[in-house]
């Protein structure tokens, strides 16, 4: 059986609810949840450098993934054998300002901001800024195809992000 995606109205309650669920399934460490939660078409992008943020073929980034090195990322995640996550991070995210801002090719357009508190070795590290989501439903149920995550210090050095922000 095929995928029946469609771009059908996705309102903005139903848009703050994915993006809930979509943050807690990263701080419980419930990959294969979160994995699932991307269309065939994903890109999760995190630019850095203060320029535009619109062509990430030209663009300096700290993550640039399509779907399969999303699921690279998260079977890595799932080996326990990360150099930079051993010990595993702690996250917390914090996700607030939900907007539905229109609808696109890929899909729902949202925006949000959040806070996300990673707890390691080192100490605390806050990771803030906004992040942009493209949503369409599958099968009835709503995923993403498009992250695009912009930290507020994105032009700054950025210290090693090995989790799911």
């Amino acid at each position: 059986m095929t995928a029946s995606t469609t771009t059908g109205a996705i309102t903005a309650r139903e848009a703050a609810q994915f993006l809930f669920a979509e943050a807690r399934l990263a701080d419980e460490c419930r990959y294969d949840e979160w994995e699932a939660l991307w269309t065939d078409e994903a890109l999760y992008w995190l630019p850095a450098g203060p320029e535009s943020v619109s062509d990430p073929d030209n663009h300096i980034s700290v993550i640039y993934d399509n779907r399969s090195r999303i699921a690279l990322r998260v079977a890595q995640l799932k080996t326990g054998k990360r150099h930079s996550q051993d010990p595993a991070s702690k996250v917390a995210h914090l996700v607030s300002n939900v907007e539905v801002v229109g609808t696109g090719e890929h899909g729902t357009e949202t925006r949000a901001t959040f806070i996300a508190v990673e707890s390691r070795l080192r100490g605390l590290t806050t990771w803030a800024g906004s992040v942009r989501h493209s949503l369409t439903r599958v099968d009835g149920e709503i995923r993403m195809s498009r992250k695009v995550v912009l930290l507020v210090n994105r032009d700054q050095p950025i210290p090693t992000m090995s989790f799911l922000i």
